[in-house]
């Protein structure tokens, strides 16, 4: 993620999802927080799909 546009095809993608109950997209940082109660998988999958690999930092 290195530019206003990769920021706004996520949050387009995170929104349309509907696997998602909140979340942050934050450019400077190059960081996607995201709030839901469905597996990581999915929403690692979701990333993947759109040209986005993620990598899992935390898990509350």
């Amino acid at each position: 993620m290195s530019c206003e546009h990769c920021k706004m095809n996520i949050e387009k993608q995170l929104k349309s999802s509907g696997i998602v109950q909140n979340f942050n997209v934050d450019l400077e940082n190059k960081k996607v927080e995201v709030e839901t109660f469905q597996e990581p998988e999915k929403i690692e999958n979701l990333l993947n799909e759109i040209g986005y690999p993620p990598k899992l930092v935390r898990q509350e």
